[in-house]
């Protein structure tokens, strides 16, 4: 039975491999930021009820200038949505019946939003380094292409260099490129290829709110591009797509500069030490970039045993069952608290202990 396409939600990882779901359950397979909200988010929390009684701006105010201001963009430049994944699943009806490169492994909402638009897409495998004269080949005859950087679920940054290469390539053969920033928050906003857009129309920029400021309930994402580029995505939005609630906590969230240096701090250190960890039992672990790391066992046939083992003890990783180029043998594993980071050793250790000589 197929396991579910995204982290998150482990329960029905359970459920559909007929497991007992263990009374305490750690879910490694979200990545969102492991230290919590920003603290004003519950010192404030009583104050977002009256919020609640009234209809939110429609265009995602105030986070909407709030995002414009944080990158040094106007508003006409930027589109809110219910989460990253709403702007994905607009923008794929751009391409109906058109060619799209899809660079895998890679988020799985790119083919599932494409899908019911008849679009033909070219798969690139790219597990590490991206292959850029077979990507530049395929960008000649492409309408779109979409990039995930750092990609998920490998962690892979790559090159500023390249994707603007990849950007003015596109330009030249009337290709556009959507650009999958979610994760960028943990690296350095100088990585971010916002700055390059006035110079590339055929280029959108997504990013989300819910990994970097631990909000995933919340909902919310945006986009940065041209103006006539947000403005067709906007088309295809419903009124009032966003929520006041979130809107609101989101344009405070952009300004806590302290607490996203804090959580780059702690994600370096956490990614940092587990792969140490990893690497002492012979795993082979991907270069990564941000608050996640993937890893293969030192023997992948034991892939399988590994995973389910671990969910008996209340460990969720996030398979790769779906990702095209990992194909099972590999998992992500999302940065957790300190505590929750050694548990995951502890019962790890006890499976090493007894299966990597077998």
């Amino acid at each position: 039975m197929a396991l579910p396409n995204h982290g998150a939600n482990a329960h029905h990882v359970y459920e559909r491999l007929g497991i007992n779901m263990p009374e305490i359950v750690i879910d490694y397979s979200e990545n969102v930021n492991p230290l919590g909200p920003p603290t004003f988010v519950k010192e404030r929390w009583s104050t977002y009820a009256g919020l609640i009684t009234k209809y939110p701006d429609p265009n995602g105010e105030p986070f909407l200038s709030a995002a414009a201001n944080y990158h040094h963009v106007p508003t006409s430049n930027i589109i809110v949505g219910n989460g990253a994944a709403e702007l994905f699943a607009s923008l794929a009806k751009r391409y109906e019946r058109k060619r799209a490169v899809l660079v895998h492994p890679t988020f799985s909402e790119y083919e599932a939003t494409l899908a019911p638009y008849n679009v033909y897409t070219k798969e690139i495998i790219a597990v590490g380094a991206l292959p850029l004269n077979e990507v530049l080949d395929e960008i000649e005859i492409a309408e779109v292409i979409y990039i995930c950087r750092p990609n998920n679920p490998t962690g892979y940054l790559i090159p500023l260099e390249e994707i603007v290469q990849i950007a003015e390539y596109a330009k030249r053969y009337k290709c556009e490129v959507i650009l999958d920033e979610a994760f960028l928050d943990f690296i350095d906003e100088k990585e971010s290829f916002i700055p390059y857009l006035n110079d590339f129309p055929n280029v959108i920029v997504v990013r989300s709110m819910t990994k970097m400021y631990a909000i995933p309930g919340l909902r919310l994402g945006y986009a940065v591009g041209s103006e006539a580029f947000v403005k067709d995505i906007r088309s295809r939005l419903s009124h009032w797509n966003s929520n006041a609630v979130a809107t609101t906590i989101g344009a405070e969230c952009l300004k806590e500069e302290a607490y996203r240096m804090q959580a780059i701090a702690y994600a370096t250190e956490m990614r940092e030490w587990f792969t140490d960890f990893l690497a002492k039992w012979n795993c082979v672990v991907l270069p990564s970039s941000t608050n996640f790391i993937c890893f293969r066992l030192p023997n992948p046939t034991r892939s399988k045993v590994f995973f389910e083992y671990l969910l008996t003890k209340g460990c969720v990783l996030r398979h790769t069952e779906n990702f095209k180029g990992l194909e099972g043998k590999w998992f992500r594993v999302g940065m957790k608290e300190k505590a929750q980071m050694e548990h995951l050793q502890k019962e790890m250790i006890a499976w090493f202990e007894g299966n990597l000589s077998s």
